[in-house]
C-alpha cells in the first residue's frame, strides 16, 4: 500500500528505521574493508547538533542524519550550528525509497576526515514552521537552512564511508 501519509504520520518511526538502516549498511561496507571494531554512539538528546558518533581508528564523526523519500521536492535542511564544535562533523541526508525501504543516494555536507564541517553561520538562519500567537515564524538561532545545492550527491555507501573515513 502506497500511502505517503506514513511519511510524516509516523516520521518518529521513519527517523529510528533510516537511522538502523544507515548504521547496518555502514557497519556493512566496513566490515567489507576489515574494520571489525567501529565505535557507534547515539545522541539521547537532540540539541548537540549530531544524531550518531561513530568512531573508526583515530577518525571520529559525529553526524547529523537527514532524511527524505526519494519523491519528496524537499529543497534544503536545517543543520545545527554547534555541529561547527565537533571535531568531524557532518551531514548525511539519505533518501528513502518508500516502495523498497532502501536508502541511498546520498547527499554529503562536511570536510575530510579530521577537519570541521565547513562554517554554515552565513547560510540563512531557519524560522519555525509554525507561526506564534501573532502568526510570526520567530527564528531559531542555532539553526541554519542548507539548500539541496550545498550538499554534494554521494550515489553509494561505499563512496560514503570513504567521505566519512578516507
Amino acid at each position: 500500500m502506497n500511502d505517503p501519509a506514513k511519511h510524516y504520520v509516523n516520521s518518529s518511526a521513519r527517523e529510528r528505521l533510516i537511522e538502523h538502516l544507515f548504521l547496518a549498511d555502514i557497519l556493512r561496507e566496513l566490515w567489507k574493508r576489515g574494520i571489525h571494531d567501529p565505535e557507534v554512539l547515539r545522541s539521547e538528546v537532540d540539541n548537540a547538533g549530531y544524531d550518531l558518533v561513530i568512531g573508526v581508528g583515530t577518525i571520529v564523526r559525529h553526524i547529523q542524519l537527514k532524511s527524505s523519500v526519494s519523491t519528496a521536492k524537499t529543497a534544503k535542511q536545517s543543520v545545527n550550528v554547534k555541529l561547527m564544535e565537533k571535531p568531524s562533523g557532518c551531514v548525511v541526508w539519505t533518501e528513502l525509497d518508500e516502495n523498497t525501504i532502501q536508502i541511498g543516494p546520498f547527499r554529503w555536507f562536511g570536510s575530510l576526515p579530521g577537519n570541521p564541517l565547513p562554517s554554515i553561520l552565513d547560510y540563512p538562519i531557519t524560522k519555525h514552521t509554525k507561526g506564534n500567537k501573532d502568526g510570526v515564524k520567530t527564528e531559531r538561532p542555532n539553526l541554519r537552512d542548507l539548500a539541496k545545492g550545498k550538499f554534494e550527491v554521494v550515489k553509494t555507501m561505499s563512496q560514503l564511508v570513504e567521505k566519512l573515513f578516507g
